[in-house]
């Protein structure tokens, strides 16, 4: 058992073994003394009994206290006992929480871990459909830049326009002239103005060449190409596609990029006036399309005025029909009308024959008279 020295009772304890000892060697000096003085033998025997009560009391104090230093001894043993095994049990609930809060730990890292293969696999299909795209615009970069595929591009959007448009009668693809030029889109309108050649042209490295200029000689050069494309196209569909007495007196040259076209309308308008001039009328897609809605609405006007024939020999069937109608009608109605007559002598008779039968039922005989329009024997003694 170790002792607290520190503790003021433990101090008070040895102070009075302390105290103790003292009165004990003053016990001894005393009676040394004893012999030299005899008159102090007898105050100084009571001393000691005096300081016998004293020494019985400390020897008293110090069971007491040793009793209380194993009192204390035992509390502090069963605290001890006491918090161990709340710290026992503190621990096993840490511990058991700790391990809660790793599997929950462990299951949602494991969920996270899913949803990010989830989204990696969602990333890696974007990053082939990416590279599938890249692979497309890299294609359509080959059509575009070569002139023969570039055209069969254009070829395929006019197509796609025209066949939306107007009926699948009134269009021929690669349509041959006379003078031996084939044409992308002859579109049969009647005459006036007559079947209307429709070309697809793509002005397209003079184009990119204008958007990728850097310095102003560079936009310069660009402008003269554009230029001597466009009027290039203008004079070959103009040459071409334009005939006296077999085709219309223009032709309409199809610009598929809405890009291109805008770039001539606000930075190269003499182009389009030159267009004009030559009768050869620039459309892009949407502008194109305007166009031949307006065309389909001739094509229907002439086909109505073809049909105006059979229009009006169906008129003129109709309105036979319609006074055969009328004829049966006044027969139908004069009929009717003798109906009516009829009918409304079979009601006189029937008043009449009802206003007797209400004068025979009363007995009343006296006032019955023969009517001036009937044809009935007035009643008389009855036959036998």
């Amino acid at each position: 058992m170790t002792i607290d020295f520190e503790d003021p009772f433990v101090l008070a304890v040895i102070a009075g073994i302390a105290a103790f000892l003292l009165i004990f060697v003053m016990l001894i000096v005393v009676m040394r003394a004893a012999g030299r003085s005899a008159r102090l033998a007898e105050p100084l025997s009571h001393q000691m009994g005096m300081l016998g009560q004293r020494v019985q009391s400390i020897s008293d104090g110090q069971q007491q206290l040793a009793g209380g230093l194993n009192h204390v001894s035992e509390a502090q043993a069963a605290s001890q006992a006491n918090m161990l095994q709340l710290m026992e049990q503190r621990l096993s609930q840490v511990s058991g929480t700790m391990n809660e809060n790793l599997q929950g730990s462990a299951r949602r890292t494991a969920q996270s871990l899913g949803e990010l293969q989830q989204r990696l696999q969602a990333i890696d299909k974007a990053q082939d459909n990416i590279t599938k795209l890249s692979g497309d615009v890299l294609s359509l970069q080959d059509i575009l830049s070569n002139k023969q595929t570039r055209g069969a591009f254009g070829e395929i959007q006019l197509k796609d326009i025209v066949s939306k448009a107007l009926p699948a009668d009134s269009y021929t693809w690669q349509a041959t002239l006379s003078n031996g030029k084939r044409a992308d889109c002859l579109i049969h309108l009647p005459n006036p103005p007559g079947p209307i050649v429709v070309d697809s042209k793509f002005p397209l490295e003079a184009y990119e060449a204008l958007r990728n200029s850097e310095t102003q000689q560079q936009l310069n050069d660009a402008a003269r190409m554009m230029r001597a494309a466009v009027k290039a196209h203008i004079k070959a569909i103009s040459e071409k596609y334009i005939l006296d007495g077999e085709t219309a007196d223009g032709a309409l040259m199809f610009l598929p990029s809405e890009a291109v076209y805008a770039e001539l309308h606000a930075n190269f308008p003499e182009l389009v006036r030159e267009g004009f001039a030559a009768r050869v009328w620039i459309v892009s897609p949407t502008t194109c399309m305007a166009t031949l809605n307006t065309m389909r609405a001739i094509l229907k006007d002439a086909r109505m005025q073809e049909q105006a024939g059979a229009i009006r020999r169906e008129l003129g069937l109709l309105f036979a029909d319609v006074e055969r109608l009328g004829t049966r009608v006044e027969n139908l109605d004069r009929h009717f009308g003798q109906a009516a007559k009829d009918i409304s002598d079979i009601k006189i008779s029937a008043d009449k024959a009802g206003r007797r039968a209400r004068r025979l039922d009363n007995f009343d005989f006296e006032e019955l008279a023969p009517e001036s329009d009937s044809k009935i024997v007035p009643l008389s003694a009855p036959k036998v």
